[in-house]
């Protein structure tokens, strides 16, 4: 693998799923099992109060080409193909759902080592481009994200970026929502040994004069088990634990209180993933 900055899409990416991956509101169970030839099929379902939504995911993999495919609760059919180093540093995405005739999509992603490169074409008459780059090195880089709507003849998004990192801290500055908002984020890793680390991220909208505040933290207890903690200004304070019983097989229990209103009842979330 190249080593570089990265795609656009990194930037700013460790401090997020430190406050915000793993973090569930709703019920959520997933299961995958392999076949003899290694095809892989993951069912999860999600319970979201009285709504069940469930799908249904293969995934086939041929050397350096591997196929998904997805199908919902919808009747939708979400097709990837992914096509893994065709040449060093690229790889190539299509991906298309149906029925829907007009979600067909490109992708090419390249990797260098002073450079990160992606660009989509939407597979229509008037098609939506998007292009993102970002250049430095493993320590400082600078991006762009933009996209391009051919049928209006208009930008539809347009994001900055930039990023400092050393061994154990990463910082990070975007602009987003065609420069309405401004975010800064902070990871650093505090102990190695027990994954421990903290961050934060500060984000103000220029057009509602808003600011949010949220900082969290993760700690080890055990090399199985792992516990997270975050609360942001408005007051919401979020908990998780979460244990692998087994290899990539992993229990989730996440919590939420409204320390402002500390008389409404905790929002409890639960996931489960299982893979032989």
């Amino acid at each position: 693998m190249v080593k570089g900055p990265g795609l656009y899409s990194d930037i700013g990416k460790k401090a997020k799923d430190l406050l915000y991956r793993d973090y569930v509101a709703d019920h959520k169970f997933t299961i995958t099992t392999y076949s003899a030839t290694g095809v892989a099929i993951t069912s999860s379902g999600v319970k979201k109060g009285e709504l069940l939504v469930a799908d249904v995911t293969t995934q086939l993999k041929n050397k350096n080409i591997t196929t998904d495919l997805k199908v919902d609760t919808n009747s939708k059919l979400y097709t990837t193909i992914t096509v893994d180093e065709p040449a060093p540093g690229l790889k190539t995405i299509i991906s298309f759902v149906a029925p829907d005739q007009k979600s067909g999509k490109v992708e090419l992603q390249y990797l260098h080592e002073y450079a990160g490169i992606s660009t989509s074409i939407g597979l229509t008459a008037s098609p939506l481009v998007n292009f993102s780059g970002v250049a430095g090195n493993n320590t400082l880089a600078l991006g762009t994200d933009v996209s391009f709507d051919t049928a209006t003849g208009k930008f539809t998004k347009y994001n900055a970026g930039l990023s400092f990192s050393t061994s154990d801290l990463i910082a990070s500055l975007t602009l987003n929502d065609k420069g309405d908002s401004l975010a800064a984020s902070y990871y650093h890793t505090v102990r190695p040994l027990t994954n421990t680390a903290v961050g934060a991220e500060l984000t103000h909208s220029f057009s509602s004069n808003e600011n949010t505040l949220t900082i969290g933290t993760q700690h080890k207890l055990d090399p199985a088990t792992t516990v997270k903690a975050k609360v942001n200004n408005y007051g919401k304070a979020h908990a998780l634990i979460q244990h692998e019983w087994r290899p990539k097989s992993l229990f989730t229990i996440s919590g939420e209180v409204d320390t402002r209103a500390i008389e409404k009842s905790a929002k409890i979330g639960l996931a489960v993933a299982l893979k032989p």
